[in-house]
């Protein structure tokens, strides 16, 4: 397991709010990312890497005529390969033709954080206090109730997170689990070989007893999908109460000991490869010139031209300062 290099600076107090969970997610595609065809990549997906919005936002964009491909309204399914201006609303995007350095966040979720990105009835979100791109935006690998604290992977590379997620590639995830009651071992063996659930049988892979005191009592478990609520309705199928529930470990990325609650960490180099590499993908870096700066292919063309619409990435936070 790896560990995070780069700490942000900034502590949030925990939350204690206990309103159910909403489970929301507006920022992933359907499937498992297809590959490009040699004539380009799709115009959806271009405009998503940019930062300016979702893929399936652009998608109704284009569906209702309001993006162009030059000087003709695009069509679902149109491909770009770098060297068409992109317009919408009659207004010209920025586009990131060159994918961005790709960067993997370790987030300590607080109890009373949400992990959509917008949410009337619960304000704060994983997404308030994450550190601002220039180009693309941050997508959540999975997702937590509002109660579960613990590790959230966040990244800028939607293939890694579509892979990471995906039952295919069954990716373990261990939690820390605190139990008020007393299970037996036949009951640890029922929760092993599978109950049934409302949305279909459900099992852990693995069941560790961690020691505690009285009435409660901590177990590690592992399972390797993550359905809504999945941890809590298997224990509570047996009769006993979830009190205390923390995801400690995503693949082989483990949440570092000592990192605060509602703080971030960049992934190191070594510990991305290693990310990478689990679901079969390559840790690619973008063409750079001699002063470090991406090269975007075009961009010498542009002196002269009218100024680019940028992404908006400058998220302030939602939080009711005290």
């Amino acid at each position: 397991y790896y560990r995070a290099s780069k700490k942000n600076r900034r502590d949030k107090p925990e939350s204690t709010v206990d309103k159910p969970a909403v489970d929301v997610q507006d920022d992933l595609t359907d499937t498992a990312e297809q590959k490009d065809s040699p004539s380009g990549e799709k115009l959806q997906k271009v405009i998503a890497r940019s930062g300016h919005m979702s893929r399936r936002e652009a998608e109704r964009m284009i569906a209702q005529r309001r993006v162009k491909i030059g000087k003709r309204f695009a069509q679902p399914g149109d491909r770009v390969d770098g060297s068409e201006a992109i317009f919408l609303d009659d207004n010209e995007l920025f586009i990131a033709w060159e994918k961005p350095k790709q960067r993997v966040l370790i987030y300590n979720k607080p109890a009373g954080e949400v992990c959509s990105r917008k949410d009337p009835e619960h304000p704060n979100t994983i997404f308030d206090d994450l550190p601002n791109l220039k180009v693309g935006r941050w997508i959540s690998v999975g997702r937590l109730d509002i109660n579960t604290t613990g590790l959230i992977l966040l990244t800028n590379d939607g293939e890694l997170a579509n892979l990471l997620m995906h039952p295919s590639s069954e990716i373990e995830r261990e939690y820390a689990v605190r139990i008020l009651g007393e299970v037996t071992d036949d009951d640890i063996e029922l929760l092993k070989s599978g109950v049934e659930l409302d949305d279909g049988m459900a099992h852990f892979d693995k069941i560790t007893y961690s020691g505690g005191q009285g009435a409660n009592h901590w177990y590690h478990v592992t399972l390797k999908e993550g359905r809504n609520r999945e941890v809590r309705r298997m224990w509570e199928s047996l009769g006993v109460t979830v009190s205390r529930l923390s995801r400690i470990r995503y693949g082989v990325i483990e949440l570092p000991r000592g990192q605060k609650l509602g703080r971030w960490e960049d992934l190191d180099e070594k510990a991305m490869k290693e990310l990478y590499d689990s679901v079969g993908l390559r840790l690619s870096r973008p063409k750079t010139d001699h002063r470090g700066r991406i090269v975007t292919p075009g961009a010498q063309n542009r002196k002269g031209k009218k100024r680019l619409v940028m992404p908006d990435n400058r998220r302030k936070s939602q939080r009711t300062k005290k």
